[in-house]
């Protein structure tokens, strides 16, 4: 590794020449206070400590009365602070956004062809019922049974299926109509989580921070226990992960759904159950998903949440699905009719001949492929650039990348992802998924605070430039690491600035 004038890079020992001052000034940044990084995320709006006493009224938050802001989730934070350096959507493609969680939507070899037109009927046009078009709703329901439940005497009907406007839509819809509960959750978790926490009073937070040591595994031990102690009512979880990029499946899988006959609601968000890496070639074209281990679709409390999105690349379509016990569904279509109002009747239309089970198996198999390749050759790269992952993806389209062994300031998501920004590339600070409703704790503190997510869902191309970015801050910083933390811009009052050559 070479040697920079301050530090090791990959290190966070300084050097013994370096002045007292320079010293003094890293050894002691260690509060959210002390970072211009930091001061601009609390600064927006949402983002200050919420519940604390005596109770204060943060004027740059009030908008009109009874108002309180939320807070922005990662992807919206982030495409700002992007937006205040230059970033504008109508020349997106100068900029290497490895932040926002989309996959490429382009042709991808072997795949079937991209839908390009959308036939619109007459009856198209008026409202959809706020469960969805029927004819969607059995594909849904055909597509599950045939891909997981082919020997299972219970199997998912049309009225198993809810078809929602987005995945938030989804979670909305559930924290909607879930009572005064203990609701558990999981650090690091998809960021999302914690506005649907913050918004809907009635669920209350029970965090479980997962240990990396333990590649990120929920213990299901602990989990059970937890449930008889706390009295947990409803569980919340991404998988396949995000951001981590690891899965569970197989018996522990089985174990989680399980708890879902005890009195207890799972609620799956599985978004990318078919991104799984399989490292022999006959296992290319699996998937995972809880609906395997079932045993009874109207009596199993387990809630599955998917759709469009990220499987069929079509996240512009906002057609995605919650399926659970028919009873369920039917609390889900009024919350609908006051939240959202329902998918986009045309498009739910459009979306049944691509969820035929041939065309699947393709997308599938076509998928894993081109994106493996991908994880691979990003992996690859930042192991040249001497940031080796801990913890490798074996599913999503995530990389959990720890910062923690490059010098300070640039050891920690925000300042790693301001000097980026300066480079035209967009990552997500790891304290996004820290799910902390009430924002209260020092940043600094956050298990998370040391990490970023680096997206490898936009095309090789894309991923390249933001790579080269990455290299061109780390060369910066074996020049001169106490140029790093400062100078971050709070608006772009020049409009966009041109591409870098």
């Amino acid at each position: 590794m070479v040697d920079g004038p301050l530090t090791k890079l990959g290190t966070a020992t300084p050097l013994p020449h370096v002045k007292d001052s320079v010293r003094d000034a890293i050894k002691h940044y260690k509060h959210e206070k002390e970072s211009e990084a930091h001061q601009i995320f609390r600064q927006a709006a949402g983002h200050q400590p919420k519940g604390v006493f005596p109770q204060t009224v943060n004027p740059e938050e009030e908008t009109v009365p009874g108002i309180e802001h939320p807070g922005s989730t990662g992807v919206i934070y982030c495409s700002d602070r992007a937006i205040a350096n230059g970033f504008s959507y109508t020349c997106s493609h100068e900029w290497a956004n490895l932040g926002q969680g989309a996959p490429e939507v382009g042709p991808i070899p072997d795949a079937p062809p991209r839908p390009e037109s959308i036939p619109i009927s007459v009856d198209s046009l008026e409202y959809a019922p706020t469960t969805g078009v029927k004819g969607l709703r059995e594909a849904v329901a055909h597509l599950y049974n045939h891909t997981y439940r082919r020997e299972k005497q219970s199997q998912y009907t049309y009225e198993n299926v809810c078809i929602v406007p987005g995945g938030r839509s989804g979670l909305s819809r559930l924290a909607a109509v879930i009572g005064d509960v203990y609701t558990s959750y999981q650090i690091p978790d998809y960021t999302a989580y914690d506005q649907v926490l913050s918004a809907f009073k009635r669920l209350v937070p029970v965090p479980t921070a997962l240990d990396p040591k333990n590649k990120y595994r929920l213990d299901l031990r602990q989990t059970k226990k937890d449930i008889q102690n706390q009295g947990l009512a409803v569980i919340l979880a991404s998988n396949p992960r995000n951001p981590t990029g690891q899965v569970i499946k197989g018996h522990d899988l089985k174990e989680l759904v399980s708890i879902g006959r005890e009195g207890v609601t799972v609620i799956l968000d599985e978004f990318y159950s078919w991104y799984i890496y399989p490292d022999h070639e006959n296992d290319y074209g699996k998937s995972i998903s809880s609906a395997k281990y079932i045993d009874d679709v109207n009596q199993d409390s387990v809630v599955i949440i998917d759709g469009l999105t990220k499987n069929w690349r079509l996240p512009g379509w906002r057609v995605c699905w919650v399926i659970g016990p028919k009873n369920l569904i039917t609390a889900l279509s009024q919350s609908g009719s006051f939240l959202d109002g329902g998918a986009n009747h045309p498009l739910q239309l459009a979306a049944i001949p691509l969820l035929d089970p041939d065309r699947v198996a393709k997308e599938k198999v076509a998928l894993q492929k081109h994106f493996k390749a991908k994880r691979d050759h990003v992996l690859s790269r930042l192991k040249k650039l001497h940031l080796d992952v801990d913890i490798p993806p074996s599913s999503t389209f995530y990389i959990w990348l720890n910062l923690e062994k490059l010098p300070p300031p640039l050891n920690n998501g925000l300042t790693f992802f301001e000097e980026l920004l300066k480079e035209q590339t967009i990552v997500i600070p790891g304290i996004f998924f820290d799910v902390n409703p009430s924002h209260r704790r020092n940043l600094f503190n956050s298990p998370c605070h040391h990490f970023v997510r680096l997206s490898f869902g936009p095309p090789l191309e894309d991923l390249d430039r933001g790579l080269d970015a990455i290299g061109r801050v780390l060369e910066k910083a074996k020049k001169s690491i106490h140029t790093f933390g400062q100078g971050y811009k709070t608006a772009n009052e020049d409009g966009p600035e041109p591409a870098k050559v």
